[in-house]
């Protein structure tokens, strides 16, 4: 018997100062069997930061053929395509073929180290390559519930969360840049 997804409710306040962007939205994400929080909480925050109107989870970890986050135009072609992660070589090269903008937000404790082993040939692609700072995604990660209201202030480098639970801070470096 196939595990399911559990479901996740959220109530968003997303203040974006670097876009002059303000709007409040409700987000239901399911967290796949296989995945932990704080990749879900990436997942959130990177959907914070780029966020549009459009912008859509996708099916994620289950199938490989699709990003984690994606902008659709109106003729079904990808406009931004945003991986959760350290994605493989391979994994970006093909999604700056498929999409006119690729975002890859990695977050975890083995950044540094997938990071040092890709530098060197991401620079080939035409991806934006952001680390969320690890110890902000898993202090936030602690006290994540099944339905809540998170005000997320985006300004210069860093995402400000409040919850009912507290304030929280996670830091975003850009790894790599095309502008």
């Amino acid at each position: 018997m196939a595990l399911k997804p559990t479901i996740y409710k959220f109530r968003l306040s997303i203040s974006d100062t670097n876009r002059d962007l303000y709007n409040s939205t409700q987000l239901t994400i399911a967290q796949h069997p296989s995945e932990n929080i704080e990749r879900m909480m990436a997942r959130v925050l990177a959907y914070c930061i780029k966020y549009q109107s459009d912008l859509s989870f996708t099916k994620g970890l289950s199938s490989t053929e699709e990003p984690d986050l994606w902008l659709k135009a109106l003729d079904g072609s990808t406009s931004v395509w945003i991986e959760v992660g350290e994605p493989s070589l391979d994994r970006i090269k093909k999604a700056t073929r498929l999409a006119q903008r690729v975002d890859i937000f990695s977050f975890t404790n083995k950044s540094d180290v997938w990071w040092e082993q890709t530098k060197n040939k991401s620079y080939q692609y035409d991806a934006y390559i952001f680390r969320l700072s690890y110890e902000g995604i898993q202090a936030l990660s602690s006290v994540i519930e099944r339905g809540m209201d998170l005000s997320v202030m985006i300004s210069g480098t860093s995402i400000f969360i409040d919850c009912v639970s507290g304030s929280f801070e996670v830091q975003i470096e850009t790894l790599q840049s095309n502008d």
